[in-house]
């Protein structure tokens, strides 16, 4: 081994030594292992480093594209799906629309058939009303043509005192009926 350098500052008495790396005697054997140490690294780095760094952007590489591929066909099925959801929508909107268009039919000739039912009943109720109206004025003006001809026999009793047949009370109230 090479001996320290021994460098003087200030005084010859107080000797100092020189840090070894920056030491110029021993430059060229630092040299040497730097390269030799630089070397190993290179061939480590070169076999093991760079295969695992280079084997793992594989690795993502590929399971990035998988995973873009999975997130293609998922919209491509969520399209499909939204597709059949909107013509099932559409689909279900047109069935209720022409469900609702027969039932507003149905009740519209439900009610039409009640209505013409009800005016029938009501006409024949009125013509029954009519016909016992007629009847009730034929025996409501016979009743008064007897009451009338009642009436004449006794007043005719009480201012003359003579007894004045039916047939002709009937008659007078004839005549004076008009």
């Amino acid at each position: 081994m090479a001996e320290p350098v021994h460098t003087m500052t200030g005084t010859a008495a107080t000797p100092h030594k020189v840090f070894p790396p920056f030491a110029t005697n021993t430059f060229p054997g630092q040299i040497f292992w730097l390269a030799i140490t630089f070397a190993i690294l290179l061939v480590v780095m070169w076999r093991v480093v760079v295969p695992r760094i280079g084997g793992t952007i594989a690795q993502r590489r590929t399971r990035i594209a998988a995973e873009l591929a999975n997130a293609e066909d998922d919209r491509r099925r969520a399209e499909l799906e939204w597709s059949t959801y909107q013509n099932t929508l559409l689909e279900a909107r047109q069935r209720a629309r022409k469900v609702t268009e027969t039932n507003r039919a149905t009740v519209v000739a439900q009610a039409e058939s009640a209505e013409a039912v009800a005016d029938e009943t009501a006409r024949s109720e009125i013509a029954d009303a009519e016909a016992r109206l007629a009847q009730l004025r034929v025996e409501a003006k016979g009743n008064i043509l007897a009451a009338a001809r009642d009436a004449a026999i006794e007043i005719v009793v009480r201012l003359t005192g003579e007894k004045v047949g039916a047939d002709e009370a009937a008659s007078a109230i004839r005549e004076v009926q008009g």
